[in-house]
């Protein structure tokens, strides 16, 4: 029988049947020494002698004859086996029968052992074979179950990739549609800025035309109210500060006058390569400003704001050498260098 279920796997497994061995040995014993007891029968009696009778030849008195030499003594001859002898011989033969059939049964019993202990090796093994295939088997399960942990973090970090480059895409079509829709409000923007820039030019175009009519008209009143016809004259400054006209008549001096005045009132930290705004700008007699407009627009709407802005800060205007502000003159403006 083999245990399953050893503390010591490495131990040597005990030999079984050697109480079972030793009291068949024991019978052995037994039974040998009654068969030497019975079976013996020991002779204590005197062995019975042998008689012999010698005959010799009487001698011839009448021819003397040699004496012969006496006779060798012959030594008597082997009694014969007794029974003692058979006896011993017998028990000897059975002896060594006996010796031959506990050889035999040592031997026997040696086989026996050593088949035992093939068949609780070839057991051993057996359960060896089937304990290295249960590990094998175990083995190949947690190799299969760790490549399928592994397929599914495969899986999963796929999938969490393709959504990251979902997410990254949406995005992306997100910036686009935002750039797309800031693109359309700046445009929007752009377009509502050249619209209103037109608008402006167009007003202003339309203010500068009402303000000639308006001085026309004033001219022609003055005109026909003095019964005859005054002159005027403009004036032009060196930097393109501003001219004058206007029924007063303006001094050769007075365009410097207004560019020192005005010129200090430009705020512009913008271009200035190409910029010229002409402001028209009527007065009145005591130089206060009554109004201001663009008449001619730079293409810079901003220039064109902080131009106006500074000629409405020069409130009043400076007046001429007659002491009076001419009541309608032109003022170009350019940034300063």
């Amino acid at each position: 029988m083999i245990r399953k279920n050893s503390e010591y796997p490495l131990q040597p497994p005990r030999e079984r049947g050697t109480g079972r061995a030793f009291v068949f040995a024991l019978v052995m014993h037994v039974l040998l020494g009654f068969f030497l007891y019975h079976g013996i029968q020991w002779q204590n009696s005197t062995p019975e002698g042998e008689e012999a009778e010698l005959w010799t030849e009487v001698p011839d008195t009448a021819t003397p004859r040699p004496v012969p030499p006496p006779p060798v003594p012959t030594a008597p001859p082997a009694p014969p086996l007794r029974d003692e002898q058979a006896d011993i011989a017998l028990q000897e033969k059975k002896r060594q029968q006996q010796e031959a059939a506990r050889e035999a049964q040592l031997a026997e019993q040696q086989r026996q052992q050593k088949l035992q202990a093939q068949q609780e090796a070839e057991a051993k093994r057996q359960q060896q074979l089937a304990a290295d295939q249960a590990a094998q088997k175990t083995a190949a399960a947690k190799q299969k179950q760790l490549q399928q942990q592994q397929q599914q973090q495969a899986d999963k970090l796929k999938q969490q990739q393709l959504a990251e480059q979902q997410k990254q895409q949406q995005l992306k079509e997100q910036q686009q549609e935002q750039q797309k829709q800031a693109e359309a409000e700046a445009q929007k923007k752009a377009d509502a800025q050249k619209a209103a820039k037109a608008k402006a030019q167009a007003e202003a175009a339309a203010q500068t035309k009402k303000l000639d009519t308006e001085r026309r008209e004033r001219l022609a009143q003055m005109q026909g109210a003095v019964g005859g016809t005054s002159s005027s004259s403009n004036g032009l400054g060196k930097s393109g500060t501003g001219s004058g006209s206007g029924g007063t008549a303006a001094s050769p001096g007075y365009a410097d006058k207004v560019r020192r005045a005005v010129l200090p009132n430009v705020s512009w930290g913008g271009e200035k390569e190409g910029l010229e705004t002409v402001v028209s700008v009527r007065c009145s007699p005591t130089g206060t400003l009554l109004n201001a407009t663009v008449s001619r627009s730079s293409g810079n709407a901003a220039w064109d704001a902080a131009a106006l802005r500074a000629v409405r800060r020069t409130d009043p205007m400076p007046l001429d050498t007659n002491g009076k502000t001419p009541d309608n003159f032109l003022i170009t403006l350019r940034p300063a260098s």
